[in-house]
C-alpha cells in the first residue's frame, strides 16, 4: 500500500531533513542541504528511486507505534512480532562538517531478526552509485556525491539487486547502530560519528532548546511540536526557514499542482517572526530577521517573493520525467518559476517584519531604516500595478485586494516608525498621503457593498481567504461591519468540510491551472483568528481544536487537507501551517480573558 503523506515523520539537523514512514523506510533525504538533490526519492517515485528500510524481517508492514522523545526531533519507532519487540531510533545529529543519518536498533523483548535494505540513488533517484567496501564501510560514489555506511557492532552486509542488505538478531537490551554519512566524493573520509554519543547529545540539545519555550497554555505539547518543526526547517548557517522539507507533494492526488517548497518565502516573514518572538525564541527570530535583511539587499525593484536558503536568487524550475510523482501526481518539479513574479504584498510583509523586530527589541542595524526608505520609494511608484498576488497564481496579473492591503501596511508602518522615532528621517507627509489613498481605493474598488464583503480583486465576485488578515494587520478594526461581513462571507463560500479553501477553483481562471485542491490549513487558522477578533472566541476555539486534530500521530501538518478522503495534501511538513497553529494558540490562550 502506498504511504499517505501523514504516514511520515520528520528528522533533521537544521541543514537538511529526512522523512521516515510508518513502514520504517526513509523515503526522502536531500544531501547536504534542504534544496540539494535527493539520494532517497521513493516518496516521489518507487523503491528503485532510493530508500532505506529497517524493520523486522518477519514482522508486520507497519510499526506498532512511534513517537518523538519529548521536546526533541529524535524519533522512536516500535515494532512487535511473534518472537519479540524492537525499537528503531532515528535522528540526524547536529553536524560538525558532514551530515549523518543515525539509526539505532534496540531489542525490547524476546528476540527479533531485523533486516536493513539500503538503496542509494543520487540525483533524485536517477543515478545508481558505484559501491565498494573499505575499512569496515560500504561506500557509494557517483559524481560529486559520496556516502559511507557502517554499523556498530559490525553486522553481515551483502549486495543484492543493486542495493545493500544487512540482517542481524537483537535480544532485549542489545543495540545495533547504523551511521550513514555524506561528503563530497573528492574529499577524504570524514571523522566517524559515535552513534550512541550522538543520540545522547541530540536528546540533550533538543530538550534544552525546548525548555526555552515561553508558552505554557493549553495544547502546549502540539504548540511546542510546531516550534520544534520550525526549528527543524531552519537552515542554521543563515537563519533562513524553508517553507517545507519537500517538493511536488500534490495539492490534489493525481493532479498537476505540485511545487517545490524547499526555499524561503518572504510572505511568511511577519507571522514567523511573531511566533518566534512570542514563544521566547529571540535568537532564532533575530537570525530570521538577519537572513531577511541579507536576502532583500539590493535594488528594491528586484525584490523577490522567495530566495534560496543562503539567499540565492536564481531558482530555475524544471521537471524530472523519471519520477512518477506521489500517487502518480506528475510532474515532479525542481525549482520554482514563481520566483520571477511580482507580488506587491511582500513589500508590506518586509516592512511589517522590520517594524515588529524594532518594537520587540531585536538588535538594531544602521542600514535597516535606509532599506525601508528605499522600499517605500519604489512602492510609491509601483503600488498601482496589478500583480500575481499572495498565492502565486499563474493565470495572469490582477488588482488583488490583499496585495493592496499589504501596500497600505507598508505605508502605515513607515508612518508609524517616523511618528514613534523622531530621530528617523523620511517623507512623513508623502507616506501618509499614500497610505490614505491606498485605503480609500481598496474600500471603493475592493469592496462589494451589496454582499457586504471585500473581494479577491477589484471588480471580482470571487472571495479570498487572505482577506481574513484585514483586521490582523490593522487595515480596519475587527468590529467594522465590513470586516464581520467579509469573515461571514468567506466562511460561507470557501468553507469545505469544516475547514477553509484559500479561494474557489470551481470554473475560475484566477490561477490558470486545471484541477482542484484541498482546504488550506493556514487559512483555516486565519479564520479562527478572525472569529476570535470579532468576538466569537468559542467558535474560534472549536475550529482550532478541529485543526489540531488533523495533525498526524507525531504532531505534523502538511499544507492542505482533503475532507472528502480524510488525508493530507501538499508539501510536508509545512512551515506556514505550523506557524498558523502557534500564532492561533497564542491568540486564543495566551490571554485567557481575551474575547
Amino acid at each position: 500500500m502506498h504511504p499517505r503523506i501523514e504516514d511520515y515523520a520528520l528528522i533533521g539537523d537544521e541543514q537538511t531533513a529526512a522523512l521516515v514512514g510508518k513502514d520504517g523506510s526513509v523515503d526522502w533525504l536531500c544531501l547536504p542541504r534542504f534544496d540539494s538533490a535527493a539520494c532517497f526519492a521513493r516518496l516521489l517515485g518507487d523503491e528503485e528511486n532510493g530508500h532505506w528500510r529497517i524493520a523486522p524481517r518477519d514482522g508486520p508492514d507497519r510499526c506498532a507505534r512511534r513517537a518523538y522523545r519529548p521536546g526533541t526531533l529524535v524519533l522512536d519507532t516500535d515494532w512487535e512480532t511473534d518472537t519479540g519487540s524492537v525499537r528503531v531510533t532515528d535522528l540526524m545529529p547536529q553536524r560538525d562538517r558532514a551530515p549523518d543519518l543515525v539509526r539505532v536498533i534496540e531489542g525490547l523483548s524476546g528476540e527479533v531478526t531485523v533486516r536493513s535494505t539500503l538503496r542509494l540513488r543520487f540525483d533524485y533517484g536517477s543515478i545508481m552509485p558505484w559501491m565498494r567496501r573499505t575499512d569496515g564501510h560500504r561506500v557509494a560514489v557517483a559524481g560529486p556525491d559520496s556516502v559511507w555506511l557502517r554499523s556498530e557492532p559490525e553486522v553481515r552486509t551483502w549486495g543484492e539487486d543493486f542495493c545493500t542488505h544487512s540482517e542481524f538478531t537483537v535480544k532485549k537490551g542489545e543495540k545495533v547502530s547504523f551511521v550513514l554519512t555524506w561528503h563530497p566524493s573528492h574529499e577524504p573520509r570524514p571523522p566517524q560519528t559515535d552513534p550512541l554519543d550522538a543520540l545522547r547529545a541530540s536528546v540533550e540539545d533538543w530538550q534544552a532548546w525546548s525548555d526555552r519555550c515561553r508558552y505554557d497554555g493549553p495544547y502546549k505539547d502540539i504548540v511546542l511540536r510546531s516550534l520544534i518543526t520550525l526549528k527543524a526547517l531552519t537552515y542554521a548557517p543563515t537563519g533562513g526557514i524553508v517553507a517545507a522539507a519537500t517538493t511536488s507533494l500534490p495539492e490534489e492526488l493525481g493532479g498537476v499542482r505540485n511545487w517545490d517548497y524547499r526555499y524561503c518565502w518572504l510572505r511568511d516573514s511577519t507571522l514567523t517572526l511573531g511566533a518566534l518572538l512570542s514563544a521566547g525564541y529571540h535568537e532564532e527570530a533575530e537570525a530570521w530577521r538577519d537572513w531577511l535583511l541579507r536576502a532583500v539587499a539590493g535594488d528594491p525593484a528586484d525584490l523577490q517573493i522567495m530566495y534560496g536558503v543562503a539567499g540565492e536568487r536564481r531558482l530555475p524550475e524544471f521537471e524530472l520525467p523519471w519520477l512518477t510523482g506521489f500517487h502518480g501526481s506528475a510532474p515532479v518539479r525542481i525549482g520554482n518559476e514563481a520566483v520571477k513574479q511580482l507580488q506587491l504584498d511582500v513589500y508590506g510583509e518586509v516592512m511589517d517584519s522590520l517594524s515588529l523586530a524594532r518594537s520587540s527589541g531585536l538588535s538594531t542595524k544602521p542600514h535597516i531604516w535606509s532599506l525601508q526608505c528605499a522600499l517605500m520609494d519604489f512602492l510609491r511608484g509601483a503600488w498601482r500595478q496589478p500583480d500575481e498576488g499572495l498565492w502565486e497564481v499563474r493565470g495572469g496579473r490582477r488588482q488583488f485586494v490583499h496585495s493592496k492591503v499589504m501596500v497600505w501596511v507598508a505605508a502605515d508602518r513607515a508612518v508609524r516608525a517616523l511618528e514613534d522615532n523622531p530621530v528617523l528621517h523620511g517623507d512623513l507627509d508623502g507616506w501618509r498621503k499614500m497610505r490614505d489613498e491606498v485605503h480609500r481605493e481598496v474600500c471603493e474598488k475592493g469592496f462589494d457593498a451589496e454582499r457586504n464583503t471585500f473581494t479577491q480583486a477589484y471588480g471580482s465576485s470571487e472571495l479570498d481567504a487572505s482577506l481574513l488578515l484585514i483586521p490582523r494587520v490593522g487595515f480596519l478594526p475587527p468590529d467594522d461591519p465590513r470586516v464581520i461581513g467579509t469573515v461571514d462571507a468567506i466562511r460561507e463560500e470557501l468553507g469545505h468540510g469544516g475547514f477553509l479553501r484559500r479561494y474557489s477553483t470551481d470554473g475560475t481562471t484566477v490561477d490558470g491551472l486545471p484541477g482542484d485542491e484541498g482546504t488550506f490549513l493556514v487559512c483555516s487558522f486565519w479564520l479562527a483568528d478572525a472569529l476570535h477578533m470579532t468576538g466569537r472566541t468559542k467558535e474560534a476555539r472549536e475550529l482550532f481544536e478541529r485543526l489540531v486534530g488533523l495533525a498526524n500521530d507525531v504532531g505534523l501538518l502538511s499544507e492542505e487537507y482533503d475532507p472528502a478522503h480524510d488525508c493530507h495534501l501538499g508539501n510536508f511538513p509545512q512551515a506556514f501551517s505550523h506557524i498558523g497553529l502557534v500564532n492561533t494558540a497564542l491568540a486564543l490562550f495566551g490571554d485567557e480573558e481575551a474575547g
